[in-house]
């Protein structure tokens, strides 16, 4: 029986390229986003891939806990099975905490944290019973900290806590646990924002620091990597023997990254990121 994993947010980007890598690699995927209305890019891309047959679209708002379950109950149904678990739905977001609303921040957690708890939690016990994968697409914003990102890194830091800690004890149940951390990568996620440009001025004193994240944003947005290699790592670590826990899918990822690991005071982050507001 052909192994079955289930991704969320795949009418674009990351996902959408997982979704495909995963059905050329031999898998079933159920591919899940929030309106089927838009699958047609991930039908068109299945279609020229020659995976048709093994791509499964679902309707999936992450943030609704019953339809997750329902969804997991209906996967296993239909497919006898469920091997991997790639939660990618998220959303970015920017805006800084003195200017919006505590209830903004609340559905920054709502879609990046709560979202994959609300898919994960039904999916454990088959993942115990495959001895399957758990995955969850972060970010190198689930590590370090950056300005204007306060809500959307901390919900990727709480993504990364929460299976940090969880990771030994599904672990000790064959269930292997991965966060994979993406750094820019060329698709509509920076449109999907939200932010126009045009408002920066409406920061009040923090104008001039917006502005300057804003620039540095774009250059690192010039040279992102394609949703198609971010996707061949995934997939990589989806089907490697003893995948690691944390993953990069880039050698910048792994370089930006690496300062916040070995960054014992906080120092070297704080002056990486003063420089980008200055």
């Amino acid at each position: 029986m052909t192994d079955t994993v289930l991704v969320t947010g795949t009418s674009t980007g990351i996902g959408l390229a997982t979704a495909i890598a995963a059905a050329k690699a031999g898998w079933r995927v159920v591919a899940t986003m929030r309106d089927t209305a838009r699958s047609s890019a991930l039908l068109e891309a299945a279609a020229t891939a020659g995976v048709t047959d093994l791509i499964d679209v679902r309707a999936l708002d992450v943030t609704d806990a019953e339809a997750a379950a329902a969804c997991v109950d209906e996967v296993v149904r239909d497919h006898g099975r469920l091997d991997a678990v790639i939660n990618n739905a998220g959303a970015g977001h920017l805006g800084t905490l003195e200017q919006e609303s505590i209830d903004e921040v609340r559905a920054v957690f709502e879609v990046n944290f709560f979202g994959m708890l609300n898919v994960t939690k039904p999916a454990l016990p088959h993942l115990r019973a495959s001895g399957g994968r758990l995955l969850a697409v972060t970010s190198v914003g689930g590590v370090v900290g950056q300005p204007f990102s306060e809500s959307y890194c901390a919900a990727k830091f709480a993504v990364e806590g929460y299976l940090e800690s969880l990771a030994p004890v599904v672990g000790a149940h064959g269930v292997r646990v991965t966060v994979v951390e993406p750094g820019a990568v060329a698709s509509e996620f920076v449109t999907n924002v939200g932010f126009d440009p045009a408002q920066v001025d409406a920061a009040g004193p923090y104008a001039p620091q917006l502005r300057n994240v804003l620039n540095h944003i774009g250059d690192a947005f010039s040279s992102a990597q394609s949703s198609e290699d971010a996707a061949a790592a995934i997939v990589d670590t989806l089907t490697a023997d003893k995948p690691a826990f944390r993953v990069q899918t880039s050698e910048v990822a792994r370089t930006f990254n690496a300062t916040k690991l070995a960054d014992m005071d906080g120092s070297a982050v704080q002056a990486m990121t003063t420089e980008w507001v200055s």
